[in-house]
C-alpha cells in the first residue's frame, strides 16, 4: 500500500511536469510543436522509445538507508557531493531518467529511474553510486512501466535550473 501511494505520487508530480512546451530546437519539432497536443507525435515518439501506449519498460530504484551511517559532517557532505556527482553521470549518459529525495528522515530515502531494459543493468548503475559502496544507502530495484516521455525530463531540468545540485 505505501509502496502505490508513493508511485500515484510520482506520477501526479510527473504529469504536472511533462506537460506541452513551446520551446523547439529543430525544423521537426517545431513542425510536432505545432501540432495539438492531443495529435500522436510520431517523431517524439520515436526519439523517445515508445509503445503504442507511449510507455516503455524502465527500472525503478527506491534508495533506503543503508547500515553504514555513522559519518563526521564533513565525510556526510562529502559523500553526498560525491553521490549527487554519479547521479548528474548516469542522467548525462541517458541512463538515468528521474531522480530525487523524499523529504524527511525515513527509512526510504529516494528514487532513481533507470532508463535500461534489465535489473541486472540497473544493478551495476548502483554499484556505481559512492553512497551505496559506502553502505550508506541501499536499493530495492523493479521494474516499471513509464511514459516514455521521462527520457527528456533531464534536458528541459537542465534548462529551468537556475543551480547545479
Amino acid at each position: 500500500m505505501r509502496l502505490s501511494l508513493y508511485l500515484l505520487m510520482l506520477m501526479l508530480a510527473l504529469a504536472g511536469c511533462m506537460q506541452d512546451h513551446a520551446h523547439t530546437d529543430s525544423p521537426k519539432e517545431q513542425e510536432a510543436a505545432a501540432v495539438p497536443a492531443t495529435a500522436f507525435d510520431s517523431l517524439r515518439a520515436a526519439k523517445w522509445g515508445a509503445d503504442e501506449y507511449g510507455m516503455k519498460k524502465y527500472v525503478m530504484a527506491f534508495l533506503k538507508k543503508g547500515p553504514n551511517r555513522d559519518r563526521s559532517p564533513e565525510e556526510a557532505n562529502e559523500l553526498q557531493r560525491a553521490h549527487l556527482d554519479n547521479i548528474g553521470r548516469m542522467a548525462e549518459e541517458g541512463k538515468l531518467v528521474l531522480a530525487g529525495p523524499f523529504f524527511g528522515d525515513g527509512e526510504l530515502r529516494g528514487i532513481y529511474i533507470f532508463n535500461v531494459e534489465t535489473i541486472a543493468e540497473a544493478e551495476a548503475l548502483t554499484q556505481s553510486d559512492p553512497a551505496i559502496q559506502a553502505g550508506s544507502l541501499a536499493m530495492d530495484l523493479m521494474e516499471w512501466y513509464g511514459s516514455a516521455a521521462l527520457v527528456d525530463v533531464n534536458e528541459w531540468h537542465s534548462r529551468i535550473s537556475r543551480m547545479n545540485p
